[in-house]
């Protein structure tokens, strides 16, 4: 399995916690040296393990904005 890099280059903030110590976070991430995304992922305590997650386009991310406006 190749190797993979990347880079927090914002942290916005934590949404979670686990009984483990992981965390649930918003970030800007930049992976394998691109244009950084906006990330909702699982962090362990020192950002070096990760859990599965999903990254988005600012447009991605002003839509998805929009729609959870809409959830009461």
């Amino acid at each position: 399995m190749p190797e993979f890099k990347y880079e927090i280059v914002e942290e916005f903030g934590v949404f979670s916690e686990n009984n483990k110590g992981w965390t649930r976070e918003v970030n800007l991430i930049s992976w394998n040296g691109g244009a950084p995304k906006y990330d909702i992922r699982d962090w362990a305590p020192d950002h070096e393990k990760m859990g599965k997650g999903i990254t988005l386009t600012k447009d991605e991310l002003d839509d998805l904005k929009d729609i959870l406006k809409k959830i009461d």
